[in-house]
């Protein structure tokens, strides 16, 4: 199966890094490969060191790159470990770095591992496509996690201010029978909340599917310490762009560029967050929500 990922921001974020030749740059998240695919193409002698946990992304997109000239390398890894990649690519710094935050179309659509509220999956929304028995899932989230725990990543990481209803929902529901799928889950959030809220423009499962899928991967965390070693991974002058999806995200790296900023180790490159224009709305609605901030390290 090929890739049918569409890429977000696609110009916007390759141009923001101002690559020279020669240039050597880590695509954090390759997903369905679209960033790389593209430096490839216009810059043929950079190097890139391709990153992602799911090892299911590299083989539905290598295909793109066979008939070109590009000098890639792939690690199946977490971008929090960038300095480890880096480590074992015998690789110092680099002159660019991209992040491209939360899920692609493929893991939505096609991975079996339950993102989606719109299909009937097992319960695991793990970016691993071959999770280890210690790794959390999605089921041991719903069925053992208590509920205060619930409620609070419900509230915090979905903000979702029927948090608490959800989560005494799930709870009292695990009582009786376990919670197996994600129409079993979708079917609880639905009785849980009150009958206005079932007919938003936004559908009434999506913040509690997405709290329990970043505290699943511990994206925040994950983020901030990928941003502090993707930084310290930069060459003096080098960049770095990162397109994020949702509050929670974007509030994480803006506040660590702005950090940055004031103790004069690098500069905004756009002091707004760059968004998608109407046309690839239009095109592509997944990118009405996304920002993209780029940084230069002085």
């Amino acid at each position: 199966m090929t890739s049918a990922h569409k890429t977000v921001l696609l110009q916007e974020t390759i141009e923001g890094l101002d690559l020279k030749p020669k240039s050597l740059v880590i695509d954090c998240t390759f997903g369905g490969g679209g960033h790389s695919l593209e430096i490839c193409k216009r810059f043929p002698d950079v190097k890139i060191i391709a990153l992602d946990q799911d090892q299911g992304a590299f083989e539905k997109a290598k295909e793109k790159f066979k008939d070109l000239d590009c000098d890639i390398s792939f690690a199946n890894e977490n971008f929090r470990n960038i300095d480890k990649v880096l480590g074992k690519e015998g690789v110092g710094k680099v002159d660019g770095i991209i992040f491209d935050l939360g899920l692609s179309s493929d893991q939505l659509e096609n991975s079996g591992r339950g993102f989606s509220f719109m299909r009937d999956e097992p319960l695991s929304m793990t970016m691993k496509e071959n999770p280890l028995p210690e790794d959390v899932t999605a089921l041991d989230v719903v069925n053992t996690w208590e509920e205060k725990s619930l409620a609070d990543i419900i509230y915090g990481y979905g903000e979702e201010k029927q948090a608490r209803r959800i989560a005494k929902a799930i709870v009292d529901f695990r009582k009786e029978k376990k919670i197996e799928t994600t129409f079993d889950l979708v079917k609880i959030i639905e009785d849980a909340i009150p009958a206005k809220f079932r007919k938003w423009k936004i559908h009434f499962a999506t913040k509690t599917f997405q709290a329990i899928r970043i505290a699943v991967n511990d994206e925040l965390g994950a983020l901030s310490e990928g941003l502090e070693k993707g930084f310290e991974s930069l060459k003096v002058g080098g960049r770095m762009s990162v397109i994020s999806f949702h509050s929670l995200e974007d509030r994480i790296v803006k506040r660590f560029y702005k950090k940055l900023a004031e103790e004069n180790l690098a500069k905004l490159v756009n002091k707004k967050p760059i968004i998608a224009k109407a046309e690839e709305i239009k095109n592509n609605p997944r990118s009405r929500s996304a920002k993209l901030r780029i940084l230069s390290r002085l």
